[in-house]
C-alpha cells in the first residue's frame, strides 16, 4: 500500500494524483525533500527563498522549481490526532512572483491552511480506504460493495469463466520449513498469479490456504462473450504455469523447493454477492459449479497434468481440445468428461489465430 498520496496542481495544467508506495522509488526520492527534513526536526513549518539559492543544492525538487522560474517555496505541516486514519498533511506552494509571497498572501495561507488540511484528510482518507478495500476484494467486488450492496445475501447469478489454481503438495513444505518461510513462498506464487489474472481481465475472489480462485465473468454489462472470457482464462493459465516454472528454476539456483502449481478451467453459473453471518460478511462466489472445479483439481494428479479444463469449457474456448475420459466427481451427482489442449503450446501461441479453432464432435465425444 501506500506510504503516502500527494495532490499536485500547477497554474494553467492539469491536477494529477501520485502515490508511494512504501520502499518505492517514490518514497526514495520523498526523503529528498523539505517535507521529510521538517518532519526529521519536528517542525511545522518551514519557507526557502529559491531566488536567493535556498535548497536548491539540497532538495532535488526546489532545483526544478528553480529552473522552471520559482522564486519562494513555502511549507505546512498539519498533523492528525492519533486515532485519525493518517498521519497528517503537507502543504507545500511555490510562487514565481518577483519577491515571492507577500506578507498578505502568507497570512490567508495561515488561515486556510487548517481547513484546506481537512478536505485533504477526507480525500485522502477515502482514497485509501477504497484502495485498500479493493486489495482485500478485488477491483469489481470492491466497486459493488462501496456502491451499497453490503446486505447478506444480495448478489445474483452469473455466468462466468472459473480459474482454480492450486499449489501442489504444499502441506508438506510445512513440515520442513518456518511459518515465515512458508509465507513467503505463497506470496511468491501468488503474485505471479494475481498478475496474468488481472493481465487478461480476470478477478482473484479469494485465497484459500495455498489455492485461489478467480473468475472472468461473461455476459452482463461488466462481462464478455464465452470465449473471449475463457480465452482470456486459458491465456492467463498458460502464463501462470510458465511463470511458476520459471519462478521455481530461479529458487532451485538459492537452493529452494519446487513448488508446481495446478489449474483447473470450468465454465457455469455461479452466485456472485454476499454471504456469511450478520457482523461479518464475504463477497464471494459459490454454487454447483465452483464445487465442480474444487473436485476437478483433485484429478490433476491422478492425470498427470497441470491444466484441466471442463466439457463446458472446452467448448467454448475456441481451442482445439483432447478428451481424457469422463470421472466421477465426490458429491457431483453426474460423471464429468475432463479435456486439456490437444496440442501444448504457450501463452503467446495462443493469442494467434493459427490454432483457434473449436473442439471438434470427436474431441467433445
Amino acid at each position: 500500500m501506500y506510504a503516502g498520496i500527494s495532490a499536485n496542481f500547477v497554474r494553467g495544467g492539469a491536477t494529477t494524483i501520485e502515490t508511494a508506495e512504501y520502499g518505492s522509488a517514490a518514497q526514495l526520492s520523498f526523503e529528498k525533500t523539505p517535507i521529510y527534513y521538517l518532519l526529521g526536526r519536528g517542525e511545522t513549518s518551514g519557507r526557502w527563498i529559491i531566488a536567493n539559492g535556498e535548497g536548491v543544492d539540497d532538495y532535488p525538487q526546489l532545483a526544478e522549481f528553480a529552473l522552471g522560474g520559482g522564486t519562494d517555496h513555502l511549507v505546512s505541516l498539519l498533523e492528525f490526532p492519533k486515532e485519525a486514519a493518517l498521519r497528517g498533511v503537507s502543504l507545500s506552494l511555490t510562487s514565481d512572483r518577483p519577491g515571492g509571497f507577500s506578507d498578505d498572501q502568507l497570512a490567508i495561507i495561515a488561515t486556510l491552511f487548517p481547513a484546506l488540511g481537512l478536505a485533504c484528510y477526507r480525500i485522502a482518507a477515502s482514497k485509501t480506504a477504497a484502495d485498500i478495500l479493493a486489495v482485500y476484494t478485488g477491483a469489481k467486488t470492491s466497486a459493488r460493495i462501496l456502491a451499497g450492496e453490503v446486505q447478506r445475501g444480495t448478489g445474483g447469478a452469473i455466468n462466468a469463466a472459473i480459474l482454480l489454481a492450486d499449489l501442489r503438495n504444499f502441506t508438506a513444505l510445512t513440515e520442513v520449513y518456518q511459518s515465515g518461510e512458508i509465507a513467503g513462498f505463497l506470496n511468491e506464487h501468488f503474485e505471479l498469479i494475481g498478475r496474468h489474472v488481472e493481465e487478461n481481465s480476470g478477478e482473484i475472489l479469494k485465497f484459500m490456504g495455498d489455492s485461489v480462485l478467480a473468475i472472468f465473468p461473461t455476459g452482463g454489462e461488466d462481462g464478455e462473450d464465452p470465449e473471449t472470457a475463457c480465452m482470456a482464462a486459458l491465456v492467463s493459465a498458460r502464463n501462470v504455469l510458465e511463470a511458476n516454472e520459471a519462478l521455481n528454476r530461479q529458487r532451485a539456483r538459492e537452493g529452494g523447493p519446487d513448488i508446481g502449481v495446478d489449474v483447473v478451467l470450468h465454465l457455469g453459473e455461479v452466485f456472485y454477492g454476499n454471504v456469511g453471518a450478520r457482523g461479518r460478511l464475504d463477497f464471494t462466489v459459490i454454487g454447483r459449479a465452483v464445487n465442480e472445479a474444487s473436485r476437478l483439481e483433485k484429478l490433476c494428479g491422478e492425470l498427470g497434468q497441470d491444466l484441466l479444463m471442463s466439457e463446458s469449457f472446452a467448448a467454448a474456448c475456441g481451442v482445439a481440445c483432447e478428451h481424457l475420459g469422463s470421472f466421477e466427481l465426490r458429491g457431483v451427482s453426474r460423471r464429468a468428461d475432463v479435456f486439456k489442449l490437444a496440442v501444448p503450446t504457450t501463452a503467446s501461441a495462443l493469442k494467434s489465430e493459427s490454432i483457434f479453432g473449436k473442439p471438434s464432435a470427436s474431441d467433445l465425444a
